[in-house]
């Protein structure tokens, strides 16, 4: 599918107690339900001609029209705002997203996103699937985390991508600093994570959450903090901050899921970070257009980040590599 291009689908069997966005999801696995129930309610997905709610059910012989949207500069301008890109052609883009941009438009920030950027970069060129505030966006990361971020340039990578990240073949793996001891040197955390059930806005190991597994290397362990190789196997919010908390080693400068420990951690050296020390450093997965040549993404840790590791590295001279 190519940006604005206009997709048509026929019901072949009515779907007794169905919804139109439910069988929509079906067909276009990699398209969230919520951007399907967007673009029926905008008008973008029609029936025999005919707006119609989300609700509909889908009968035999009806015509489904979908006109996938370009995204609209009234939502989200594009700005000339540097951007490191790792990788680039006609079908997608990897950037080094710095620490401290937000990845795309939201409520307390409309301007000076990624989103914003990439749009000039990308001359507006770029997916309609994620929506008009969301253009291009497969993944994100947090705003404080730097690293390795992949954009779809057409609609054809954008459901590719997602496809991928779906089936869980993308590898996104990410450098830490973790407060206090990480033992074992070499393991993972499989816990499940929803919502916190009394602090909303955060997320916790919950029973009978989402399924999340995330692995992790001890590359060098100091004194008071180690340096940690992690991947993460699912893509829930906030996975390796909430999974390294529950481990008993938070991430350094994680003033949500590790105050206290990194208040520990400024009493027992004086160290404070200036933000949370979470770097997505790699990211893999097949090229998805060509499907055949695979893709390997590295972004260097920035200044910030190897300053930190600097910093407690000094504290005491008797600091542990565990790499050979």
């Amino acid at each position: 599918m190519n940006s604005n291009r206009q997709e048509t689908l026929v019901i072949r069997q009515t779907q007794v107690g169905a919804r139109l966005d439910c069988y929509l999801k079906s067909v276009f696995q990699t398209v969230s339900r919520g951007a399907l129930q967007r673009l029926i309610a905008e008008g973008h997905i029609r029936v025999d001609g005919k707006s119609v709610k989300p609700t509909h059910a889908p009968r035999a012989g009806e015509t489904v029209e979908i006109a996938w949207p370009e995204p609209r500069p009234d939502v989200a301008e594009p700005e000339p705002i540097p951007l490191e890109v790792l990788y680039e052609d006609n079908d997608l883009l990897v950037v080094n997203k710095p620490s401290g941009m937000v990845v795309h438009p939201a409520a307390g920030h409309r301007d000076h996103t990624l989103v914003n950027a990439v749009l000039h970069h990308c001359k507006g060129r770029l997916s309609g699937i994620g929506g008009v505030a969301r253009p291009g966006i497969v993944h994100r990361l947090d705003r404080e985390t730097s690293g390795c971020l992949a954009i779809a340039k057409n609609d054809a990578s954008h459901v590719e991508l997602a496809r991928q990240f779906a089936e869980r073949t993308v590898r996104k793996t990410y450098l830490a600093l973790a407060c206090g001891q990480v033992t074992p040197p070499t393991g993972e955390v499989q816990m499940a994570i929803a919502r916190h059930p009394s602090h909303r806005k955060r997320m916790a190991v919950v029973q009978g959450g989402r399924e999340a597994l995330t692995s992790y290397h001890v590359r060098e362990q100091m004194p008071t903090a180690g340096l940690v190789e992690t991947r993460i196997h699912t893509g829930r919010t906030h996975q390796i901050r909430v999974h390294f908390r529950y481990a008993g080693f938070p991430i350094v400068g994680d003033a949500i899921y590790g105050k206290r420990a990194n208040q520990h951690l400024l009493e027992t050296t004086g160290f404070q970070a200036s933000r949370l020390m979470l770097h997505a450093w790699r990211i893999q997965f097949q090229h998805p257009c060509t499907r055949s040549k695979k893709i390997q993404i590295e972004a260097p840790p920035p200044e910030d980040f190897n300053q930190a590791t600097h910093n407690l590295r000094s504290h005491k001279t008797n600091a542990i590599n565990i790499d050979p």
